[in-house]
């Protein structure tokens, strides 16, 4: 027997796995998939670039303990993730900053609004846009709606699949107005994208001896939750179990099926150099994809040729071919979420961590954070 199992090998997974490994505890990893890491994997395509298979990941932190663990498996590129929005057949900086301003109103009129800008709410303030469309000024509350209109509205409605107003604030909030001429979409200490691809990450990880994988291995295949214990083919199991997956999928959704975004992802290759100015472009309007990655641009690979990447956004069905990427985060949902909590919340041993697990948004470092902190108190 082993004294942990981890279901799941994205980040959340993997680092505790890790984690606990070199504490001295052996590890077996469950995972569904014929790969490790999670959507988070990467791999060379059949033109030899590198690409997101589950789309585009940008590691980005203000922790300094998160950013010195990853580095352990890592080197970095030094990259700067800049995000641009295409608006008649014009390239503007998003989140929508000084520079934007002066693109869409000229520098004369935008001189003015900077100022007001900057005398309401300060330089380098970050405004989300619900909030700034409150403000009594009708030059601010007519920058809020051309960005409203322009940026947010239509491109949140694709990517929701509702109107702005139904989504929870936490979601809204991360698309803000930036007060400066910071064209970065992360403003954090440290950020840029692993030198040789994520799944190295995940492969030096995971390569500890104390740590088995299994591929293809479905949890629901292997467990029986009983009364007082939870069973691991067929035998009572007390160690630590870690599950990562989609918590009412475990349950074969018996209190109904969470609300998940899913996404269908278009790949081409094009013989050229480059294809769009930035890594990423967002389609903000009319069209039915939200954004196009050129991976090249992400993880600064020189290769002839470039692959880029569409994205459309759907409901999640369940479907075989489909993956629950982003929860739909409301009261209703939160109330379904909790039966499945209540199943195991009386098994001591039993422990949700991920976005899935958890039905809630993490990025990157704050998932990497969170499996830290839970092996801390794990091999207390």
């Amino acid at each position: 027997m082993y004294d942990c199992i981890v279901i799941g090998s994205g980040f959340a997974g993997a680092v505790v796995a890790e984690r606990m490994a070199s504490a001295g505890k052996s590890v077996l990893i469950l995972e569904k998939r014929n790969h490790i890491g999670g959507n988070c994997y990467d791999i060379e395509d059949e033109h030899g670039i590198l690409i997101h298979q589950y789309g585009p990941h940008i590691f980005h932190t203000n922790n300094e303990e998160v950013y010195n663990y990853l580095s352990e498996f890592t080197e970095w590129y030094n990259y700067s993730h800049e995000v641009v929005a295409y608006l008649d057949g014009t390239y503007v900086p998003v989140p929508f900053n000084i520079n934007t301003l002066r693109i869409v109103y000229g520098n004369e009129k935008a001189r003015n609004l900077e100022e007001k800008l900057i005398c309401e709410y300060g330089f380098g303030s970050r405004v989300p846009i619900l909030k700034l469309r409150e403000n009594k000024d009708a030059d601010i509350r007519a920058i809020a709606d051309f960005v409203y209109e322009n940026i947010f509205l239509k491109y949140t409605m694709k990517q929701w699949g509702q109107k702005p107003e139904d989504i929870d604030p936490a979601v809204t909030g991360r698309v803000p107005v930036l007060v400066s001429k910071d064209n970065r979409y992360f403003q954090d200490k440290y950020q840029g994208m692993p030198l040789n691809g994520y799944t190295q990450i995940f492969d030096k990880m995971l390569s500890h001896p104390n740590i088995t994988v299994r591929l293809n291995e479905d949890a629901r295949n292997v467990f029986e939750f009983k009364e007082n214990e939870i069973l691991f083919e067929g035998k009572a199991f007390d160690g630590e179990i870690i599950y990562t997956g989609a918590l009412d999928e475990l349950f074969q959704c018996q209190y109904g099926r969470l609300p998940y975004r899913t996404l269908k992802f278009d790949f081409t290759y094009f013989d050229e150099d480059s294809y769009q100015p930035r890594a990423v472009v967002n389609y903000t309007v009319s069209e039915d994809f939200t954004r196009i990655t050129e991976f090249k641009k992400l993880t600064g690979q020189e290769i002839k040729g470039t692959t880029i990447m569409k994205e459309y956004p759907m409901a999640y069905t369940g479907e075989e071919d489909q993956i629950p990427y982003y929860a739909i985060m409301n009261e209703e949902n939160a109330q379904m979420y909790d039966k499945y909590v209540n199943i195991v919340s009386k098994y001591n041993n039993f422990h949700l961590l991920g976005r899935l697990a958890e039905y809630k948004y993490y990025n990157i470092d704050g998932i990497v954070e969170k499996a830290l902190s839970l092996v801390k108190e794990l091999v207390k």
